[in-house]
């Protein structure tokens, strides 16, 4: 499974929220502009995490966005529910209905149990997890640096992937 571009930058933007707020509202622009991303798609991206309870807008001079929870009860599920939905590897985990083999499909149980480890894994970690710890290195996450693309291949399985996050 492949996730867009919404729970990547998403991912990205509340990094960079969580390490340039301290007590003030961080600017979507600033935020753009950091993290490389046009500023019309970052608005859409954090709509979602400010209804969904994650981020808070406060308007007029010195506004932007901040945390409404501190990182460390900010699942990275609900981040990914929230910009992408529920992990699935295939439509019929959970929408059964949608298939009418699902009842007898011998492969529907191997997309269900990927979708539940992939749900597990990411229930599990919060957004602390990828911050950097005090020594700059990130503690949790597959990205040296949280405001850079990853440059070096990761290996996952034997075989070399591209850019994680």
């Amino acid at each position: 499974m492949k996730l867009g571009t919404r729970p990547r930058y998403g991912m990205r933007a509340l990094l960079d929220i969580a390490t340039h707020s301290g007590n003030n509202p961080v600017k979507l622009k600033d935020i753009a502009q950091r993290q490389n991303v046009s500023l019309s798609y970052l608005e859409h991206i954090v709509g979602p995490l400010i209804s969904g309870g994650i981020l808070r807008s406060t308007r007029g001079p010195g506004g932007g966005v901040s945390l409404l929870r501190r990182p460390e009860s900010i699942p990275l599920g609900e981040v990914l529910n929230l910009l992408e939905g529920p992990l699935s590897t295939t439509d019929c985990v959970l929408y059964p209905e949608r298939c009418p083999r699902s009842e007898s499909c011998t492969t529907r149980t191997l997309w269900a149990e990927m979708a539940q480890a992939m749900d597990s894994v990411v229930m599990s970690k919060n957004l602390a997890d990828l911050m950097p710890g005090e020594d700059g290195a990130s503690q949790g996450s597959c990205v040296p640096d949280p405001f850079k693309p990853l440059n070096n291949p990761v290996s996952i399985s034997g075989k070399v992937q591209g850019n994680v996050l």
